[in-house]
């Protein structure tokens, strides 16, 4: 039998980081298969699902580059199929309508309260006769639950998860307004697409335990469970707000590449033995056995190592297309070819794509370029007199390539007799308007004879 997963988002709100990270898991493992991955938007919640929240899900997955098979599915649309089914169960005797009112249920409620228990239905028309209740009442349609016993769910990630039936009451598959619950729907919706597999958050075992009743209530065999612990903040504590970027939008307009956050995501919860793993290498590799038993944490520095690393990897005019929006630019803006053409020199140092923006702004700087203060001090007047030494050599300097360039800083630097560095920092200066940048040959060179002179004409005359 093929395997399919699938990711099933509710719509209230964006694609957060531990979404995300479920998302990436379902599609490895329907890739280390051969088998699909799909996707579901559970909205049967109308009154929170949005279509903002959609389009959210949508756009972060997309970012990521998470593909699934064929079509998303969306659950409203399947709401008569839903019902069909809890009117199937309520025909065969595995399901009954209970006229409980909404006073008799807020007592139960109070009463369990009185005893410390969790609010449960106490089963008061389990076995009555609806002819009972007055004509016209409103009901609920319940499942019938096992009352003794354990419901008990093999995980691929817990080994095995039990649930006395004692403390698992008649719950609701259709509300009084005839709506399907998420419960009832999930499990309508995961049965129609063949779902073999369903790798999930561990804050959804108490869900396995009713969905699983409602499998066995219909006589359809269970999936494969694998409930993975959640991401939690580098504290320790359940992942919110305050331990900053929580949705992966948020990662994207700090300035992540998106396969580095892939990257990142695969080493929260699975131990791959991968370094600097992608969907390509790490397919093969995904299997549910290597996942943890115990919550991950964010690491803010192991993030920005994996996005240095994919940085350096990235295609040039790539990244240059990235950086324009961050330096004022347009998509087609000229100075894309300026970029592209510097970006190896540029690239090798940046940890974010903003980072990478400041690092190549001087290349874009109108003239007079602003200097740093760390620049202003290199440019002494004895750096300066240096400065102007190889100035007067450029102007009958004709060949304008990155080495006849560097061979004549380095000529210059012998002919004044001092170290490289002695010429190198206050040419960088005089060029860039710092101390860090790439070599001045290439910078020179990349900036072309009459922008190269004009910068150093304008540092003598400042």
């Amino acid at each position: 039998m093929s395997t399919i997963t699938r990711f099933a988002p509710s719509p209230t709100g964006m694609l957060h980081i531990g979404g995300a990270r479920t998302a990436l898991f379902t599609i490895l493992y329907a890739r280390h298969t051969g088998g699909k991955a799909l996707l579901r938007i559970d909205d049967t919640d109308r009154e929170r699902s949005t279509e903002a929240a959609v389009q959210a899900i949508f756009e972060g997955l997309d970012w990521l580059g998470l593909k699934f098979d064929g079509e998303p599915i969306f659950q409203h649309l399947r709401l008569s199929r839903h019902v069909e089914v809890a009117e199937q169960l309520l025909a065969s005797g595995k399901a009954y309508r209970c006229y409980a009112t909404a006073e008799e249920l807020e007592e139960m409620r109070k009463a369990a309260a009185r005893r410390g228990l969790p609010p449960r239905y106490d089963g008061r028309w389990r076995d009555r006769d609806p002819s009972e209740a007055p004509e016209g009442a409103p009901f609920v349609i319940r499942l019938k639950t096992p009352r003794t016993g354990s419901t008990i769910i093999p995980d691929r990630v817990h080994s095995t998860i039990t649930f006395a039936n004692s403390d698992l009451d008649d719950f609701v598959l259709l509300r009084g307004d005839g709506s399907p619950t998420y419960m009832h729907s999930t499990v309508v919706d995961d049965i129609d697409m063949g779902v073999t597999h369903i790798i999930r958050g561990d804050d959804h075992m108490t869900n396995a335990a009713r969905q699983a009743q409602i499998y066995d209530a219909l006589g359809v065999a269970r999936p494969v469970y694998a409930h993975i612990p959640l991401i939690h903040g580098p504290d320790g504590q359940k992942l919110s707000k305050r331990h900053g970027a929580v949705g992966i939008g948020e990662y994207r307009d700090q300035g992540f590449l998106p396969e580095a956050v892939v990257s990142y995501l695969m080493g929260l919860g699975w131990a791959s033995g991968l370094e600097h793993p992608t969907m390509e290498t790490a397919a093969p590799a995904f299997d549910l056995s290597h996942l943890g038993k115990s919550p991950a944490r964010l690491d803010a520095d192991a993030l920005v190592s994996a996005n240095f690393h994919f940085m350096k990897h990235a295609e040039d005019a790539r990244l240059a297309e990235l950086i324009l929006p961050h330096l004022g630019r347009a998509p087609d803006d000229p100075a894309k070819a300026l970029l592209t053409a510097a970006m190896p020199g540029l690239k090798e140092r940046a940890k974010t794509v903003p980072h990478l923006a400041e690092t190549a702004a001087f290349y874009l700087a109108p003239r007079p370029i602003p200097l740093e203060e760390a620049a202003h001090a290199v440019l002494t007047e004895e750096a300066l007199t240096r400065v102007r030494a190889v100035f007067e050599a450029l102007q009958g300097h004709a060949d304008w390539s990155h080495d006849a360039l560097a061979a004549l800083v380095k000529a210059q630097a012998k002919a004044l007799d001092v170290p490289f560095v002695k010429l190198g920092q206050p040419l960088r200066a005089a060029l860039t308007g710092r101390t860090n940048s790439p070599g001045v040959a290439e910078v020179m060179a990349l900036l072309g004879r009459e922008e190269s002179l004009g910068r150093l004409a304008d540092a003598l005359s400042a």
